[in-house]
């Protein structure tokens, strides 16, 4: 049985092979609304805040 999972756009449901062409996602118009999204840093990955002097000891 082959793996369906939702388009991480328009949560069309995809299957996941071969023939799934932008796998995850149903199109290429999904495909590309997800990458311009990126490109205006609509997505974010959070980062930790290091101190600047790794040698700093919290008092």
């Amino acid at each position: 049985m082959a793996t369906v999972v939702d388009c991480p756009t328009c949560g069309s449901k995809v299957v996941w092979n071969e023939t799934s062409k932008f796998r995850p996602f149903c199109s290429e118009r999904c495909k590309q609304i997800d990458l311009g999204a990126w490109a205006e840093e609509k997505y974010t990955i959070p980062a930790v805040n290091l101190p600047e002097d790794p040698e700093a000891k919290d008092i």
